[in-house]
């Protein structure tokens, strides 16, 4: 005789809940054994960026320690910040630069300070040297040689980057001669940009940032030339892909 259990109202054969409580408890073994598998996965594949404690050497000029702005929102210490919501902390920044600094002054500087090697070395220098009228090939020269020197700070050319020099012609301050100054700005970049592929460095361009947000009122800081901590915040925007495909590499 067939025994039969009653459940929910319905009649259900003993040997079929049996084989229904095997198929279960397999499927909760599957179960258990595939949440295991990925939580395995997860802590088996490293967050490239995770924890990653880094020293970052800025160098320059006014473009540099943010002159007009708040430190804190200077372009170096936006990216620190930065990289900070993404796992990567600046332990150390160093910033070497002053405003009105041309490449013999930051060079002069660098002999000063002797500073220890950095994991990042940053350069962006040379609008003093057009704005002084300083000779071109002085700038080259003496931009070559602070080029080696971040590259030697740095640990290597991969460890380098070198940002462009904004266009001040843009500015109230430039307006009157904004063409001139827009052209002999390119001549410097066009230089250093050459400089960059010939060391394998990176180079970021800002100018475009510069000129693209010309005078408008948020773009510069209360001084009318140099730019305000929105505009850093964009050069920010494009310095960070940058340094962190070097992390990642």
């Amino acid at each position: 005789m067939q025994t039969y259990i009653k459940l929910n109202h319905m009649q259900i054969h003993k040997p079929l809940i049996f084989i229904l409580l095997i198929i279960n408890s397999f499927s909760s073994k599957l179960s258990a054994q595939h949440t295991e598998h990925n939580e395995d996965i997860i802590a088996k594949t490293p967050n490239q960026n995770s924890n990653r404690i880094l020293s970052f050497l800025a160098l320059g000029d006014s473009y540099t320690i943010g002159q007009g702005v708040q430190q804190k929102y200077s372009w170096p210490y936006q990216l620190k910040d930065t990289l900070s919501t993404l796992s990567v902390a600046i332990d150390t920044l160093t910033v070497i630069a002053q405003t009105g600094w041309t490449t013999n002054d930051l060079k002069n500087a660098l002999l000063q300070k002797s500073p220890v090697p950095h994991d990042f070395v940053s350069l962006l220098i040379g609008v003093n040297n057009q704005y002084q009228k300083k000779p071109f090939t002085q700038f080259k020269k003496e931009f070559d040689d602070l080029l080696k020197q971040a590259i030697t700070l740095a640990g290597g050319s991969k460890n380098v980057i070198i940002i462009s020099i904004p266009d001040y012609g843009v500015t109230p301050f430039g307006s009157d001669n904004s063409l001139k100054i827009g052209r002999a700005i390119d001549k410097y970049n066009s230089y250093i940009k050459q400089k960059a592929k010939v060391e394998e460095v990176s180079f970021v361009d800002i100018t475009n940032v510069s000129r693209s947000l010309g005078d408008a009122e948020y773009a510069l800081a209360e001084d009318k030339l140099h730019p305000s901590n929105i505009q850093y915040r964009k050069w920010v925007e494009l310095i960070v892909p940058v340094l962190l495909s070097k992390l990642n590499h």
